[in-house]
């Protein structure tokens, strides 16, 4: 059995590569270890499917803070808008939701799911599903063929690994690929988890003091061993049993691991800003006129409303001020510290959930190894790579699956063009 191309993984990039390799007209065997193609586009989204985002190139790039930079020429010949014509096209129509994100009318993630299998139908794409790949053979700097773990070996042109990176591992996403890319006699850099909640001991995370907590619309900085501020994320957030999550957290927790890598057992600290629209000093006369006004009122109800009632009495009792303190005896010493508390007020971190508690892998095979412009490899003729196996990385919220629907569909193009 022989095939123009071979793609090992059914997911969003795979599914992409499949389709593009055909339509160059070349045969495509789509292999997947798992029983189902394209679970981890079935379950993104919440279910929904954020297929892409609408907002500039200039701007996604800057939201795919791992390498983002290295799609630019891969945005050249197929983008974000594309991706929405080719849903569009197979029937699958959009819509734009908030921050720019982009969701099937139907909002069923499934609705995406059948459009690109049944592409590939159309277009005869061989599948051949619980059949883990063993390994990816080459003979004189050229891609030879791939071995089945059955022991079978299926000959081919070109070869495109599109099998995920570590996270979300019961989609088959179990590093399979890093193995095969070596193989070839390329780079695995550092993998590391992203967009996953943040670990903390302290004392009143241990005892569950704020478990559940959300407080909206929060700045949230990670602050690193040398006190300087990595990035800050303006977003919710919620406190959880572990630490911190939500989608402020999700987007610091890869500095998180960086900041932690560089500490050599220095402190790393979040800081949240509960009002980052006030500076601290008009907050504090703020919170002063309003104990001049109901100077009889307890503390805990003059300034109801200031910031949410559970972590109004936590800082409260973390400014050393009885909640029900007469507002005509808080001293401005104590105000001070409640307005310092509520723009900055600091956990140490100890690190993440693991990356299989990931939603995006970060860290893979070296960019600077692969072609940009064709997702082929710099190293081994006929071999190609997409999706989250690459070191490319981004937030969530549509990015990551752009990145890998674009190098899919760019890895897919230049395998099926092989000796064509």
């Amino acid at each position: 059995m022989k095939f123009d191309v071979i793609v090992i993984g059914g997911g969003p990039s795979g599914l992409m590569a499949a389709i593009g390799a055909a339509e160059k007209g070349a045969s495509v065997l789509l292999v997947d270890k798992g029983d189902k193609l394209g679970r981890k586009l079935a379950i993104s989204g919440g279910g929904r499917c954020n297929v892409t985002n609408r907002l500039p190139v200039e701007e996604i790039i800057k939201h795919i803070p791992g390498n983002g930079r290295f799609l630019y020429s891969a945005f050249a010949q197929f983008n974000n808008e594309d991706i929405i014509r080719f849903f569009e096209d197979l029937g699958v129509k959009l819509k734009e939701e908030d921050h720019g994100r982009m969701f099937p009318v139907t909002n069923d993630a499934q609705s995406v799911v059948k459009a690109l299998l049944h592409t590939c139908q159309k277009l005869n794409v061989t599948f051949k599903v619980n059949s883990p790949v063993q390994t990816v053979e080459y003979e004189n700097g050229h891609v030879k063929a791939i071995v089945l773990k059955t022991g079978e070996t299926i000959e081919t042109k070109a070869v495109v690994i599109a099998v995920g990176g570590k996270s979300v591992p019961q989609t088959g996403s179990t590093g399979d690929g890093y193995v095969w890319a070596e193989k070839a006699g390329h780079t695995v850099t550092d993998l590391f988890p992203t967009e996953v909640p943040i670990t903390s001991n302290e004392p009143f995370i241990k005892k569950k003091e704020l478990q559940g907590l959300s407080l909206r619309d929060v700045a949230v900085s990670v602050i690193n061993h040398k006190g300087k501020t990595a990035v800050t994320h303006r977003m919710d957030m919620l406190f959880t049993h572990f630490g911190i999550s939500g989608p402020a957290a999700l987007r610091c927790s890869q500095y998180v691991v960086k900041a932690l890598k560089n500490a050599k057992g220095n402190d790393v600290f979040i800081s949240i800003d509960a009002l980052p629209d006030t500076s601290v000093e008009l907050l504090f006369q703020q919170l002063i006129k309003i104990l001049k006004e109901e100077p009889k009122k307890a503390v805990k109800n003059a300034w109801k409303g200031i910031i949410p009632e559970r972590y109004l009495l936590f800082m409260l009792e973390k400014a050393d001020i009885d909640p029900q303190l007469a507002s005509g005896h808080v001293s401005h010493e104590m105000v001070r510290q409640f307005a310092n508390l509520c723009k900055d007020f600091r956990l140490t971190v100890s690190g993440t959930l693991s990356i299989e508690k990931a939603f995006v892998t970060g860290g893979g095979i070296s960019v600077k190894e692969i072609d940009p412009k064709t997702m082929g490899s710099k190293l081994m003729n006929g071999l190609f790579f997409c999706g989250e196996i690459l070191d490319v990385h981004g937030y969530t919220g549509g990015y990551n699956i752009t990145s890998a629907l674009i190098t899919g569909r760019l890895a897919g193009i230049n395998a099926g063009s092989i000796d064509k």
